[in-house]
């Protein structure tokens, strides 16, 4: 076992009774690190970096929820323990290093090691997911997934001019409604950059939006844009204006 009776649960389901066809994810929204892993030999600096969690995405993604009274699934762990939006077993996974920084904790680990990462924090905040979903569709509820994402606004010194971005892959008609509505606000907002998703470096909008076959986009937000309460709150206040008239645009 990886956790322990201490440790915090993987997956926290916010609102889970919310009225909203919408569902928000938040896959990387905590920094919590297992007590049996220390902080993977990074210091607490480090810890609290983009690289460890996407910074603002936690009160963002709950105030969004409670403005659109919908569910929330929340990754509680760090993403440097394990990636949980990416496919077990990629180089991303469980990285040894991320942007500049080294991660001793990540380097060399065993396949039993790296098994359970995967058992205790990755499938059970994806099982939550399915479960959701699952029960949506049984219901015959009408549903639209939302990944709730956010950017560092320098990496490895490159600055990046986005105030947004959508990102998606094979089905983009939820993301390009969302990218129409932003850029109409006058914001600068990246169709598919600085990221894009695909089988190979994504997991949740492969696995749980393009196979169920339902509406879906990953929304990226510069954290910068998100590094105060106030922030936070304006961006949730905008994307509680314009997730619903993009899903009703669908048609």
């Amino acid at each position: 076992m990886l956790l322990a009776a201490a440790d915090p649960a993987p997956v926290t389901v916010h609102n889970g009774n919310g009225r909203s066809p919408l569902l928000l994810v938040a896959d990387h929204a905590g920094n919590i690190f297992p007590r049996a892993l220390g902080r993977l030999g990074i210091s607490a600096a480090e810890a609290a970096r983009h690289i460890a969690l996407d910074i603002g995405i936690a009160n963002l993604s709950r105030m969004v929820a409670d403005a659109l009274d919908a569910a929330l699934i929340q990754q509680n762990y760090s993403r440097l323990v394990i990636d949980c939006n990416r496919p077990p077993g990629a180089a991303t996974s469980i990285p040894e290093i991320s942007e500049v920084t080294l991660i001793p904790g990540n380097v060399g680990l065993s396949t039993a090691e790296r098994m359970a990462r995967e058992r205790e924090i990755f499938r059970p905040y994806h099982d939550a997911i399915a479960a959701e979903l699952e029960r949506r569709r049984e219901a015959k509820a009408p549903t639209a997934l939302i990944a709730l994402h956010s950017f560092t606004p320098v990496f490895k010194a490159a600055g990046r001019p986005w105030h947004a971005a959508l990102l998606y892959h094979r089905d983009p008609r939820l993301a390009r409604a969302l990218l129409a509505l932003l850029r109409n606000e006058g914001l600068t907002v990246g169709d598919n950059e600085p990221y894009f998703v695909s089988d190979e470096t994504d997991y949740t909008i492969p696995v749980h939006g393009e196979r169920r076959n339902i509406p879906h986009a990953l929304i990226e937000i510069r954290q910068d844009l998100l590094a105060d309460e106030k922030g936070e709150r304006e961006w949730a206040q905008r994307l509680a204006r314009i997730l619903p008239e993009a899903y009703r645009g669908l048609g």
